[in-house]
């Protein structure tokens, strides 16, 4: 498994990651199109297309802030799904970062999410906080009441929250 880093945004692979990206996720939960873009100039986000056995299988948006990464978007593509690929792209993530947070639906939303909080408590991850609340992407796109997990025990969620905050969604 290797994760390619893209960095700029005429990369080729970029528009799949970006059809992909809008299909998948709640319009709440997506930057826009120039926002997207804009994620290539900014040295603490890292677009990763995911390879596994010569196939581009998913791909990874990552924010490197002080003290572990937090993943704002995680896609394994859906051809690939249900072959335990995602539980494989989060040990090799591991290996490079030992400290992950990331923001995931409550899982009492409905059966995706459900199954999507089972699948990180497989992988080693715990709800640090359950009243996080993700900014608004923008004008006319909502805050959304999310939950935080992290595959480590932080000691100020506040400071991490208000970090991801201010760097993440500013």
């Amino acid at each position: 498994m290797e994760f390619l880093p893209i960095t700029y945004a005429e990369d080729n692979r970029v528009q799949e990651i970006y059809s992909s990206y809008t299909s998948t996720f709640p319009v709440d939960e997506q930057r826009d199109k120039e926002q997207f873009a804009g994620l290539f100039s900014n040295p603490k986000a890292k677009i990763m297309s995911v390879v596994h056995e010569s196939e581009t299988i998913g791909y990874l948006i990552v924010w490197e802030l002080s003290s572990f990464i937090f993943v704002e978007h995680f896609e394994v593509f859906e051809a690939f799904r249900s072959k335990k690929l995602g539980s494989h792209i989060i040990a090799h993530l591991l290996k490079s970062y030992p400290r992950i947070i990331l923001e995931i639906e409550p899982e009492d939303l409905n059966e995706d999410a459900k199954r999507r909080y089972a699948f990180y408590q497989r992988n080693n991850f715990e709800l640090i906080d359950p009243t996080h609340v993700q900014p608004s992407y923008g004008e006319g796109k909502q805050a959304l009441n999310l939950w935080l997990l992290a595959n480590y025990s932080p000691e100020n969620i506040e400071r991490i929250k208000k970090e991801i905050c201010e760097i993440v969604y500013s």
